[in-house]
């Protein structure tokens, strides 16, 4: 039997699932506002996110660039470099383990495992030049789950829609991390960027490294601290930890290149959580909302070029804010011990949702 084509458009929302990108299946959302570009062999990745207004793609673009997770064998198949040396940046799923190596009831995990990496299946539930969809799921390998997602534009909207069931297809109760992976760069983010989070959120600054306590710019007494203020690790150099010369950082302000590296989690969202990422030079921002009930901490990752060795070299300038259920990045296990990690009963369900919508200002 040949192939059967759908009709095609070239104007309202279209999708185009009929080619590969290295190699990869590849499912593109358009309207007139926004282009979206996924991976369904890679883990439903996004690896652009364009806003046509200002023809500025959101999404971090590592200078390793995308690569097929199959394309060469590595030397090191350590549970770190699996994920990493295959990382573009972008947006990946993360579940049901966020951070490196855990083990949780006999299963090990390696980076980010297990979902991140996996080919998903997808199918069209909507095309039409108004609205389009489409479903996105997944087994997982090692844990009885089946996550599903649903994809959505709309005519005359910037917004990307998510929605997502995640399904215990077990009789035994368990317990997961899930995350929405979003990392921000070039051409978007760069210094004096600003971050803009609701009223009431509070800063956990969790030692990122159990091996290296000082890691980072910012003190780790207070462990917690109202955002975006916190204090500055001792130095004497302000500019080396982005600080005001007043012992504390603005965590809302990106600082210059060179600024030490850090990650610190977000709390104290309402049952919707929300933040705007703005570059006012470019008079351009984008703003996130989600479901926090279900994924109630936001990870803030920040690596302003500080990293000297594997596997950034000094060589990038990114921001991650990313929706997580579970923290700090030690793995599963360490979630559950804290009373962070999200749990769901036997042939129970959850749901999610999330936008992404890029703005003008």
């Amino acid at each position: 039997m040949g192939q059967v084509y759908r009709k095609q458009r070239n104007y309202g929302c279209r999708i185009h699932d009929q080619y590969t990108y290295f190699g990869m299946r590849t499912v593109v959302l358009e309207n007139d506002q926004v282009r979206v570009s996924i991976l369904p062999d890679k883990g439903t990745e996004v690896y652009e996110f364009l806003y046509k207004p200002r023809d500025l793609d959101y999404m971090w673009l590592s200078e390793n660039g995308v690569q097929p997770p199959n394309a060469y064998l590595p030397t090191s198949p350590d549970p770190i470099s699996t994920f990493i040396d295959y990382y573009p940046g972008g947006w990946q799923e993360v579940f049901p383990n966020g951070g490196p190596t855990s083990t949780y009831k006999g299963a090990t995990f390696g980076q980010h495992g297990e979902v991140a990496h996996m080919p998903w299946d997808h199918d069209i539930v909507e095309d039409t030049p108004e609205r389009i969809a489409v479903r996105f799921s997944v087994r997982t390998k090692k844990m009885p789950y089946r996550l599903t997602k649903t994809m959505s534009l709309t005519l005359g909207s910037a917004s990307l829609q998510l929605e997502e069931e995640l399904v215990n297809e077990s009789e035994v109760e368990l317990e997961y991390m899930w995350g929405q992976h979003l990392a921000f760069g070039r051409p978007f983010v760069e210094p004096g960027c600003t971050v803009r989070m609701p009223e009431g959120v509070r800063v956990i600054a969790e030692t990122a490294d159990v091996s290296d306590a000082d890691a980072g710019r910012v003190r780790r007494e207070p462990r917690e601290f109202a955002w975006p203020y916190g204090a500055a690790v001792p130095s004497t150099d302000s500019a080396a930890v982005g600080g005001d010369g007043s012992g504390r950082i603005d965590l809302s302000v990106l600082p210059p290149a060179g600024t030490a590296s850090e990650i610190v989690y977000l709390t104290g969202f309402g049952p919707t959580g929300q933040y705007e990422l703005e570059n006012r030079r470019l008079s351009a921002g984008i703003r996130v909302e989600w479901d926090a009930e279900a994924l109630p901490y936001l990870w803030y990752w920040q690596e302003f070029g500080a990293t000297k060795g594997y596997p950034w070299f000094g060589r990038h300038y990114n921001i991650g804010l990313e929706p997580f259920c579970g923290y700090p990045t030690h793995g599963l296990a360490e979630a559950v011990r804290n009373g962070s990690a999200g749990r769901i009963g036997p042939r129970e369900t959850r749901i999610f949702s999330l936008a992404v919508t890029p703005f003008t200002l």
